[in-house]
């Protein structure tokens, strides 16, 4: 591996390898010394042109975890905000020696494009509403600890409902392309409003009534609702929102007693997905953000070292 720029770049013992180290470096955080010497001496830099809480973070801290220099950059702090262009931004870093670029960036395509200009690695943390690779490398990783953890085996055919803000969400596109391949059988749930024109051609079942697919879901994973968006009408409300697609109290009695809760996070308590919801025990939502640190240590781990 040289860049992680979309899932679909991958093999699926590429794939396989990434999870299975994700799951030795997630022993690391139950350790009181949590520090490995693998990449010692290696410069990560994390330069985000759009905010992240979790994503950034979690790349700062595997990177500090396995002994990298960690440095992170916004947008608003770059020399891009004066007037440079992302590819002399991009070449003046490289030119500093830095081993790997974490990059996002609002435009779809955009990271695979400065992976051409660089002799860095560059990982894709998000582009415009394409891809987001390592967020569904944790998901997969949660979802397969949550049902080791219940002695159901792997992802081979379990039901993974995605339900929300398809149109706009680069998590659902790469969660997609991960699940196929590790065989589960995905179906998305959205309004007719929020689903991508392109979806009947990503080979998964799509329904429009989440009451069809709630009972029989081994996985339900609640997309963030993007509240900018309700005034270009794609709902009604965020009541009518609440009541045909959210993940309700009614509809939590319903789940199977070992499905998982799932949500990319940042969450809408009480919009796309109820306080009881996220709160319950079945609930992956805070496993997801401990997994993202084990698998983007994995990552930089195969990037930047011959493993």
């Amino acid at each position: 591996m040289k860049h992680l720029l979309s899932i679909a770049d991958l093999s699926t013992s590429e794939i396989t390898s990434l999870l299975e180290l994700a799951e030795r470096m997630h022993r690391l955080q139950g350790e009181r010394v949590k520090k490995l010497p693998d990449l010692k001496g290696r410069t990560v830099v994390n330069l985000f042109f759009e905010d992240s809480t979790r994503t950034r973070s979690s790349f700062e801290i595997a990177a500090k975890w396995l002994s990298a220099d960690a440095i992170n950059m916004s947008a608003k702090g770059s020399s891009v905000s004066k007037g440079e262009s992302l590819r002399d931004t991009l070449l003046t870093l490289d030119a500093m020696g830095v081993d790997a670029i974490v990059m996002r960036h609002p435009g779809s395509g955009t990271v695979a494009q400065a992976a051409g200009w660089v002799r860095a690695s560059m990982v894709n943390a998000g582009d415009g509403t394409h891809e987001h690779p390592t967020q569904a490398l944790l998901d997969a990783h949660a979802m397969l600890r949550h049902f080791h953890s219940h002695d159901q085996g792997d992802l081979a055919g379990k039901l993974v409902a995605i339900t929300g803000d398809l149109l706009h969400s680069r998590v659902a596109r790469s969660n997609v392309l991960l699940l196929q391949r590790l065989g589960a059988d995905v179906v998305l749930v959205a309004p007719q409003t929020l689903m991508p024109p392109a979806v009947g051609t990503w080979g998964v079942r799509v329904v429009t009534d989440i009451d069809e697919v709630i009972a029989d879901a081994d996985v339900m994973m609640m997309l963030r609702v993007q509240r900018e968006r309700m005034a270009h009408g794609y709902f009604p409300s965020e009541q009518e929102y609440i009541e045909a697609y959210g993940l309700t109290v009614p509809r939590l009695a319903r789940l199977k007693p070992h499905a998982a809760i799932a949500h990319p996070g940042p969450m809408n308590r009480g919009l796309e997905i109820s306080s009881a919801a996220a709160d319950d025990a079945r609930s992956i939502v805070l496993d997801q953000v401990s997994a993202g640190v084990a698998v983007r240590m994995s990552v930089l781990h195969h990037l930047l070292t011959d493993h």
